[in-house]
């Protein structure tokens, strides 16, 4: 049986995750609390933020920047595009 949650980005019960994305207590926290969607979603929005900012991932404040941009985007006010942002035309 699917791991079922009550995610926290979609407001709605959801299938969850197959397994915490990493091992920390956020990473526990976004098991418990987010569907496979909402990880979907949160991915691609990462993909805009590393682009748009130019982010690289091995700079540890890099990466702290990414956790709080995902900590807001699934518990807090959601996750913001940068100012100017345009999302490519499909």
């Amino acid at each position: 049986m699917a791991h079922m949650v009550h995610c926290a980005k979609l407001g709605r019960e959801a299938e969850g995750l197959d397994e915490a994305p990493f091992d920390s207590p956020l990473g526990q926290r976004i098991y418990e609390n987010v569907s496979k969607q909402a990880w979907a979603d949160w991915q691609n929005h990462m993909k805009m933020l590393l682009n748009e900012y130019r982010l690289q991932p091995w700079k540890k404040e890099h990466q702290e920047f990414i956790v709080q941009q995902m900590e807001q985007y699934f518990f807090g006010q959601g996750g913001q595009a940068p100012e100017g942002y345009k999302p490519p035309e499909a």
